[in-house]
């Protein structure tokens, strides 16, 4: 019986998927070097075995998830990256907090403020902000002009 070199083959599969180009119709010999082909020992599999594996990696392609979390929200920062401070621009004008500003930046991120604090501000046209990582993944925006932060998390 030849259970080994499929098992083998079906072990490989996560990495040759890894691998494989956005094709996924290109048969697997034509995706792997031969040496890789080898090590993962395709070459033992007959004609028809290789070519029902071809079908099958054809009827699942690799896709990728974008992470959200439990109520579809999308996450921008995983735990796996570092969170760093970011400086920039707002877009247009601010004239304070009102406890629901949407701020877009001119980086092209937009932040939504979840905080009720209102810290005292003055009016001004395209302020510099920045934003920190605070505690527990929460994120603090200063705005230029503004006496304190507000707590905001990242929409966009």
């Amino acid at each position: 019986m030849r259970l080994a070199p499929l098992f083998s083959a079906l072990l490989a599969l996560p990495v040759a998927a890894l691998a494989a180009s956005p094709d996924q119709t290109t048969p697997l010999r034509d995706r792997m070097s031969a040496a890789d082909f080898h090590t993962a020992g395709l070459d033992k599999l007959s004609a028809d075995e290789l070519a029902h594996l071809d079908a099958w990696l054809a009827a699942h392609p690799t896709t990728r998830t974008k992470m959200v979390t439990s109520n579809g929200q999308p996450v921008f920062y995983t735990d796996k990256e570092k969170r760093a401070a970011i400086e920039t621009h707002l877009v247009g004008h601010f004239d304070g907090w009102s406890g629901h500003n949407l701020m877009t930046l001119d980086n092209g991120q937009q932040w939504k403020q979840v905080g009720s604090d209102q810290p005292a501000c003055g009016s001004a046209s395209a302020p510099a902000v920045k934003v920190k990582p605070s505690l527990f993944g929460g994120w603090l925006m200063y705005v230029d002009g503004c006496n304190g932060s507000v707590h905001v998390e990242r929409v966009k």
